[in-house]
């Protein structure tokens, strides 16, 4: 039976990097981290519940190779406990009939679940400790806590990675984007979200500075540290897939994206340009009725309603147009089958989503797997929350592999030229965190 155990602590920013580096001598950890967002004035609509929720070290290991979805929905209703892990992109396959064929040089499994031995949850300056009272008692989590306390931070030290390779050109981008367009043009989807990889190869780096780094120049709502073994994601998501609590079910996709400005003068023009931008509401209606009928699989009756159309909120790098769609879950209804329902998220295939992630899988050269996915916790209640692996850095140590894709969405108003700048823009801050 777990046990809580609750503390003070004086410098949450701190402690949260202590952690980070506690968590180096375990295989997994999901260190998952709202930075601060509901004390933030940017906040609109806001659900986050947690400043910090981790999951640290593996009692138990789901990583199934098919029937994912049916062997979560086994593990979290015999075990009633913390689940934390990730749902890969190419989950589709198991979802719908297709496949995936692209090159992979990450090699994570598609699904990956472990049940925590120690849950960390941080809120402002109280942190609470979930345990099992069979493994240790009171005194020795206190001391295990001044363990964590106690330990040095090491020095922020410089990445420096220059050998970043493009998987495809700029022209090779230019031409998918209008084969793509051509797609449209013919009736044969809506809008579909094209991506591409930013490698490199025999690279050796330390996974934990670098998500400490990513932290200090792009902190985000949904970001996460997630470790299995040699396997690393550092990620300063901005955007949630989907989250659970009690019986609501809340979606937030993004699509729209604009730069910041030079002052507070530009930043508002800007943000009021984002706003008006006719191709980057279009984008975001589109994604939102998908979001809705998907959400609607799963709902009462009615439930199904736009809190939010096309808010802007804006991040380090960029403003970006943000919608919230929520829902009443049935009663008869497992809440895995929502998440089920619903991915890969819509902001991340495109309109219709079927025909649209087989044009992904032509056009593409990459095997997204994590990228696109999802990454979250499910509480021993039930509740869920789950990002979208976006504005990421995925690291295989074992076989010194780096690897970031970046994209967006095309649709019949797209501009090539300007979808390559945005690209290069949502990989502003990762490049700042190898190269600078």
């Amino acid at each position: 039976m777990r046990k809580k155990l609750t503390f003070h602590i004086p410098d949450t920013q701190k402690f949260k990097e202590q952690l980070l580096f506690w968590s180096k001598k375990f295989e997994y950890a999901s260190i998952l981290d709202s930075n601060d967002a509901s004390q933030k004035a940017n906040s609109k609509v806001e659900y986050n519940t947690y400043e910090l929720l981790a999951g640290i070290d593996a009692m138990e290991i789901i990583e199934p190779k098919k029937d994912c979805f049916t062997c979560l929905k086994k593990a979290v209703r015999e075990s009633k406990d913390w689940w934390f892990g990730y749902l890969a992109y190419d989950l589709k396959n198991e979802i719908e009939s297709l496949d995936s064929k692209n090159d992979d040089g990450l090699n994570f499994p598609e699904m990956n679940f472990f049940r925590p031995r120690w849950v960390f949850i941080l809120d402002r300056n109280t942190l609470i400790v979930h345990f099992y009272d069979e493994e240790f008692n009171e005194y020795e989590i206190l001391a295990l806590i001044q363990n964590i306390q106690s330990l040095s931070i090491p020095e922020l030290k410089l990445v420096k990675i220059n050998d970043i390779k493009f998987k495809i050109s700029r022209e090779e981008y230019l031409i998918s984007i209008k084969k793509l367009k051509e797609h449209i043009r013919k009736g044969d989807i809506y809008e579909v979200n094209f991506c591409q990889e930013f490698y490199a190869d025999n690279t050796s780096l330390q996974p934990e500075q670098v998500y400490r780094k990513l932290m200090k120049v792009s902190p985000t709502p949904y970001a996460c540290f997630y470790k299995l073994g040699d396997q690393f994601l550092l990620s300063a998501s901005p955007e949630r897939f989907i989250k659970k609590e009690g019986n609501k079910i809340v979606s937030q996709p993004i699509k729209g994206t604009a730069k910041r400005g030079a002052d507070a003068a530009e930043d508002k023009l800007i943000k009021e340009q984002l706003y008006e931008d006719p191709k980057e509401r279009a984008e975001n209606i589109m994604i939102v009725d998908l979001v809705r009928n998907d959400l609607s699989r799963t709902a009462a009756k009615g439930s199904v309603k736009v809190e939010e159309l096309c808010g802007i909120y804006s991040f380090p790098q960029v403003h970006q147009m943000i919608s919230t769609v929520v829902s009443e879950l049935r009663a008869n209804i497992h809440f895995v089958d929502a998440i089920r329902d619903c991915f890969p998220m819509g902001s991340m295939t495109g309109a219709p989503k079927v025909r649209a992630m087989k044009l992904i899988e032509k056009y593409e050269s990459s095997k997204r797997g994590l990228f696109s996915g999802a990454v979250g916790y499910i509480s021993p209640e039930g509740n869920f929350d789950f990002n979208v692996v976006i504005r990421s850095i995925l690291y295989n140590a074992k076989k010194n592999y780096l690897s970031f894709m970046v994209g967006g969405a095309i649709t019949m108003q797209s501009n090539p030229e300007k979808e390559y700048e945005e690209c290069l823009l949502k990989a502003k801050a990762i490049m700042k965190v190898l190269k600078e």
